[in-house]
């Protein structure tokens, strides 16, 4: 409690500093913040032509289901990737001022789900071209599936940005892991086309049961199962104890590892 207290405490340096990335990001950039819509738009393209022309995925309006999965999976990729270095990206910072070392992670999730909220005007705006169907209800769910992943993906940061700065091929294996992870998460299918045998592993994936929330508030236009909502809950919940554990214990010694 003490530490959230004094994040508490430090909220403007978090918020000036989120202020900064956003403004640095794409500084000097003739298209500046438009690349937040281009990189994943482009990204998308690619897998939309993979995944309904070439490896045919059988789904109605296959753009929704896999947007409404990509953006999302966006978000916590980025927060996981980019919080693994952020530790040592900020080493003179924090080897000459003291502040709770939890501000970099908590900056870098809340910069991507920033990016996150922002892409939503163009899931919403694929979804009226392409004649999705659109629930107010379900819609009306979407804040606490929000809060969920980022919840987890805020613990995740914790976690591996403090051991990052111990094992620093760890940023690496991550990002390799990354890419791996993408195929292991129902973004591209749904869980119907996954062996009986195999799902026990897809279950254990704490982003399978949040991708399935947002392809049921998006895509299939009904609010997410109550208990789909409360396992991914509390695994983010457990991941951010998880996290916030590790990341107490180590950070005592970040200044003589960095």
């Amino acid at each position: 409690m003490g530490r959230i207290r004094e994040l508490v405490e430090y909220r403007e340096m978090t918020a000036s500093l989120v202020r900064r990335e956003l403004r640095g990001k794409y500084k000097g950039s003739i298209l500046g913040f438009l690349w937040t819509f281009i990189n994943p738009l482009c990204q998308i393209v690619i897998y939309t032509v993979v995944f309904s022309m070439i490896m045919r995925s059988g789904l109605e309006n296959f753009n929704i289901y896999m947007i409404s999965g990509m953006i999302p999976w966006f978000f916590f990729s980025g927060s996981v990737l980019q919080g693994a270095g952020c530790i040592r990206a900020h080493a003179n910072m924090v080897k000459k001022i003291y502040f709770p070392r939890e501000v970099l992670p908590v900056v870098v999730t809340t910069f991507q789900f920033i990016n996150m909220l922002l892409s939503f005007i163009f899931i919403i705006a694929v979804v009226i071209v392409e004649k999705g169907r659109f629930n107010p209800v379900a819609w009306g769910y979407l804040p606490l599936v929000m809060l969920t992943e980022y919840l987890l993906a805020l613990g995740l940061a914790l976690l591996i940005s403090a051991c990052t700065v111990y094992f620093r091929d760890l940023e690496h294996i991550t990002s390799v892991l990354l890419m791996a992870w993408v195929y292991l998460t129902p973004i591209f299918y749904s869980m119907e086309t996954i062996p009986d045998y195999l799902l026990p592993i897809f279950r254990c994936n704490p982003m399978t049961p949040v991708i399935e929330m947002y392809h049921s508030i998006i895509y299939y236009a009904k609010p997410p199962e109550t208990a789909a909502l409360a396992q991914a809950f509390l695994s983010a919940i457990a991941f951010l104890v998880l996290g916030s554990l590790v990341f107490g214990k180590l950070e005592e010694n970040f200044a003589e590892e960095l």
